[in-house]
């Protein structure tokens, strides 16, 4: 009898140890290596991982080392600002580190001097005010007793005053926030030094920081980095010379019209006015121009307008006539642009940012104007501001048809 399929199929399953197995099913080995993980997809999940890792630890080194790069950048622009004055020093044969080390002490004079006499101005200020204290309050209930008819003594405004609540939590949210502010002031002090240390390293070694930042660079870009630095030391330079003459044609304004109102300490506020108005940058004016107001309304309340009137003048002349000549004799930038990176500085990093946004914008925009080429433009009326000629409407057309 033939053997079937079947009988031939149970034969090969029950053969002796030793001989050859069964042949698989067509497909089952593709299914079996399709099935198997590739070799090269742990290495790429190790190396993603690695990734986000040193993303996020490089993420947070930089949220934690941001104040110091704040810091660093500060004391750079300042440098590049004191470099005319050390390498003119350094020309005549005296080495950098003193010329540096006698222009910083130059302007630690100059500032503690200021400071000195603004602060007995303001103390003596002060002491006034607390003096006539009474005498301003006698007035002002006088005022009012005779205007709303009423009946209001001093002695119950000073009671009430003592014994209020919002006294009593004053004076215990200041006795609470003593040591915040003294870790503030020691915060601030702290960066001030770090700043002082950093700028007078890279003034005083400019040309070895120079020679080191080369030394890396092919000859053709050490020649833009070189040109560059010196682009950037002239818009400084610029721009606090720019600065420094409209903050003594503003302290000279001001003192005028304080001398003239017979105000006390004329010489110290206009030196007030002229510094911080120009030197903070979009808050200056109101902070430069709030004390000199205080001072003349301890004097006469009519005075303090007086002064107000004119410092919202003077700053429209100073906004529209005298900053847009001045910059574009020295830093060579567009007031919008420099209105606009203001905005941009102060959006990014603070105040810090909108001190250092102009020198920063001019020296980038003079850099990259020795890169974009130019051509000659056409001689069109429309580039002059005039426009061209409107062609005819179509009712003078109609008219010129039935004219005909």
């Amino acid at each position: 009898m033939a053997p079937t399929d079947e009988t031939a199929q149970v034969d090969q399953q029950t053969s002796p140890f030793g001989t050859t197995p069964p042949a698989p099913p067509p497909g089952g080995d593709a299914a079996g290596q399709g099935a198997r993980m590739p070799r090269w997809l742990p290495r790429a999940m190790v190396l993603a991982l690695t990734l986000v890792a040193l993303f996020q630890l490089g993420s947070w080194a930089f949220h934690q080392l941001i104040g110091l790069l704040i810091n660093i950048l500060i004391a750079f622009f300042l440098a590049l600002a004191i470099e005319p004055a050390v390498s003119w020093m350094a020309s005549y044969g005296m080495r950098r580190g003193l010329a540096t080390f006698l222009v910083f002490f130059g302007l630690l004079i100059a500032t503690a001097g200021f400071v000195t006499l603004l602060g007995s101005m303001l103390a003596g200020q002060i002491i006034k005010m607390i003096e006539g204290f009474p005498e301003y309050l006698d007035s002002v209930i006088n005022w009012i007793n005779s205007s709303f008819h009423t009946h209001v003594r001093r002695v119950d405004v000073q009671d009430s005053l003592v014994h209020s609540d919002w006294l009593r939590k004053y004076v215990q949210n200041s006795a609470t926030g003593v040591l915040d502010v003294s870790a503030q002031v020691l915060g601030g002090l702290f960066k001030l030094l770090t700043i002082t240390l950093f700028s007078f390293y890279f003034a005083a070694d400019g040309p070895r920081l120079r020679r080191a930042l080369c030394s890396v660079l092919p000859p053709a870009r050490q020649a833009e980095v070189l040109r560059a630095w010196e682009i950037a030391v002239d818009k400084t330079g610029g721009y606090l010379y720019s600065r420094g003459l409209m903050a003594l044609i503003s302290g000279i304004a001001h003192y005028i019209l304080l001398q003239a109102l017979g105000v006390p300490y004329a010489p110290v506020l206009a030196v007030w006015v002229g510094l911080v108005s120009q030197f903070i940058p979009t808050i200056g004016t109101y902070l430069a121009g709030a004390l000199p107001m205080l001072i003349a309304f301890t004097i006469d309340p009519w005075y303090a307008l007086w002064v107000l009137i004119f410092v919202v003048v003077y700053q429209q002349f100073e906004n529209y006539v005298l900053q847009p000549k001045l910059t574009a004799k020295t830093v060579d930038i567009h007031p919008a642009v420099a209105f606009g990176s203001v905005i941009a500085g102060t959006a990014l990093l603070g105040a810090v940012g909108a001190l250092i946004a102009i020198p920063a914008v001019a020296t980038l925009q003079a850099f990259l104007g020795a890169y974009v080429k130019r051509y000659d433009v056409t001689d069109d009326p429309r580039v002059h501001g005039h426009r061209t000629r409107r062609p005819p409407s179509f009712r003078a057309r109609l008219r010129g048809l039935l004219g005909r």
